[in-house]
C-alpha cells in the first residue's frame, strides 16, 4: 500500500529538545550552567517522558506543558541549580526550540510529492503552535495534531486514530515517523508504517513491536514515501 501521509512526532524529532538548554548556557545571565547543561537537557527529557507514562497508566492527565516544567524542575534540583531566573529563561527557549537543519528542506519535498504532512504529538496546542512558528513550518504541514483531543499520551491507540479522523487513511498509508524508539513501536504496533530517526545510535527496545526503518536523521525520509 503507497504511502500517502507523513506523520511526525515533533520533541526530538522535528524540533532539537536540548537547544534550549545549550543556548541558555550560552547566556552571561546563566554561565552556571555551562558546565551542567548537558545533564539537564537529559534528565529534562527523561523526566518530561516518565511524567507522561506514569500520568498515563495513573489515569492523571495533564498537558504536556505541566510535565515539562515538573520535568525541568527535577533536573534543576538533581544538579542544584534551582534559580528562577535560569528557569524561567530556560522555559522561554523551549517554546520556540530550533528545528534540525534538514527539517524544511525534506518537509517540502514530501509537499512537493504530493503528500499529506502533520505533526502528532504529546505537545499541548500553544506549545506546538508557538514551535511550529518560530521555525517557519507552518506552510508544509497539513496538520498539527495533540494528545489534548482524546486525553491521554502517546503510545495510546486513541492518540494514533486521530490520523486517521483527520487525513481519512487507511493505517497503512501511513509512515509515521519518531526519534524515540517507544513511540516508533507503538505506532508500528498499531500499524501503521514507522521510522525510528536514532539519532544517539541506540539499541531498539525490547517491545512488543519494531520500527520498521531505523535512520540516523530525517534527510532519506522522502525515500520511504
Amino acid at each position: 500500500m503507497p504511502i500517502t501521509t507523513a506523520i511526525f512526532d515533533a520533541y526530538g524529532t522535528l524540533f532539537d529538545v536540548n537547544a534550549a538548554a545549550r543556548m541558555a548556557a550560552s547566556e552571561p545571565a546563566h554561565a552556571a550552567l555551562a558546565d551542567h547543561w548537558p545533564q539537564i537537557a537529559r534528565d529534562w527529557r527523561l523526566k518530561q517522558l516518565q511524567y507522561t507514562w506514569l500520568r498515563a497508566v495513573a489515569d492523571q492527565h495533564c498537558d504536556f506543558w505541566q510535565v515539562t516544567c515538573d520535568g525541568l524542575d527535577w533536573a534543576l534540583e538533581a544538579a542544584g541549580l534551582q534559580d528562577d531566573a535560569t528557569r524561567a529563561r530556560l522555559l522561554a527557549l523551549y517554546r520556540e526550540l530550533a528545528a534540525y537543519p534538514e527539517v524544511a528542506t525534506m518537509l517540502s519535498t514530501l509537499k512537493s510529492r504530493g503528500l499529506n504532512t502533520g505533526i502528532l504529538s504529546n505537545g499541548s496546542p500553544h506549545m506546538l503552535t508557538s514551535a511550529v512558528n518560530s521555525a517557519g513550518l507552518t506552510d508544509s504541514l497539513d496538520a498539527v495534531l495533540s494528545v489534548e483531543d482524546v486525553g491521554v499520551f502517546k503510545p495510546h491507540a486513541r492518540v494514533y486514530d486521530m490520523v486517521g479522523a483527520r487525513f481519512g487513511c487507511a493505517k497503512g498509508e501511513v509512515l509515521f515517523v519518531s526519534s524515540n524508539g517507544w513511540d516508533a513501536a507503538g505506532a508500528a504496533g498499531y500499524g501503521f508504517q514507522t521510522a525510528w530517526v536514532n539519532r544517539a545510535d541506540e539499541p531498539v527496545d525490547r517491545l512488543h513491536a519494531a520500527p520498521h526503518h531505523i535512520l540516523p536523521d530525517l534527510i532519506t525520509i522522502p525515500d520511504l514515501c
